[in-house]
């Protein structure tokens, strides 16, 4: 795991993220790096992995987000710990609302009034990228160090019944994921007209769930 630290105004926040193996390659994952490109955090890595990030969010007194299909908690990425007010939470939306309360003279990453709105945006993006999951769970592996790399095979195992490599979609079952994948980001970018962000002239976290998704298109690009 990635260790940020988010320069705002006099206040210094710490950010959580994942680190990558390959030059060149940062934030990487669509959910933590929707939170890091809203407010471009100064950093520097500190080395946690995969399987740190449990007792690490606990140490840090970051609740998790979720539970695992056995009813355990899960501890998940983006994360954030602010000295200056003592919170400490996960998740990019949590985060996002988060930020607009604390500091209001920034830019507001969910304007008056659009809460549901970018709700809605956020779960109707993740339903139309769905696709890109078979493919991309496997180049995880390639992005991330080997402890990293043999606790998620290990655990995604655990979650899906099969390996990372068994879910990759194969011959004609592949092209026509990849179809599907193809009209769900057409119809995302049907949304916006071009030269508009999703709501027009406004800067929103709608803008950066839609950022995360081509970042990781773009990292797992790199070779």
């Amino acid at each position: 795991m990635l260790r940020l630290t988010a320069i705002m105004a006099d206040k210094v926040i710490t950010f959580y993220d994942f680190p990558s193996k390959k030059d060149g390659v940062e934030g990487w994952n669509p959910f933590p790096a929707r939170s890091k490109i809203q407010r471009h955090p100064l950093s520097k890595p500190s080395g946690f992995e995969y399987p740190d990030v449990e007792l690490t969010l606990k140490a840090a007194g970051i609740p998790p987000t979720t539970q695992r299909p056995n009813g355990k908690p899960w501890y998940t990425l983006p994360a954030i710990v602010d000295p200056s007010t003592g919170v400490a939470l996960a998740d990019s939306f949590a985060i996002a609302e988060y930020l607009d309360k604390t500091y209001p003279d920034k830019p507001l990453l969910m304007p008056s009034h659009t809460k549901a709105l970018q709700t809605a945006f956020n779960e109707a993006v993740l339903a139309h990228v769905r696709p890109i999951f078979p493919f991309v769970l496997v180049k995880f592996c390639g992005l991330v160090h080997p402890v990293s790399e043999e606790y998620f095979r290990r655990t995604r195992i655990v979650l899906f019944g099969k390996s990372v490599d068994e879910m990759v979609p194969q011959g004609e079952n592949a092209k026509e994921e990849w179809k599907k994948l193809e009209e769900g980001f057409g119809k995302i970018a049907g949304w916006m007209k071009e030269d508009e962000f999703v709501m027009g002239d406004t800067v929103s976290f709608a803008d950066f769930v839609v950022g995360g998704w081509l970042i990781l298109s773009a990292c797992l690009g790199k070779r």
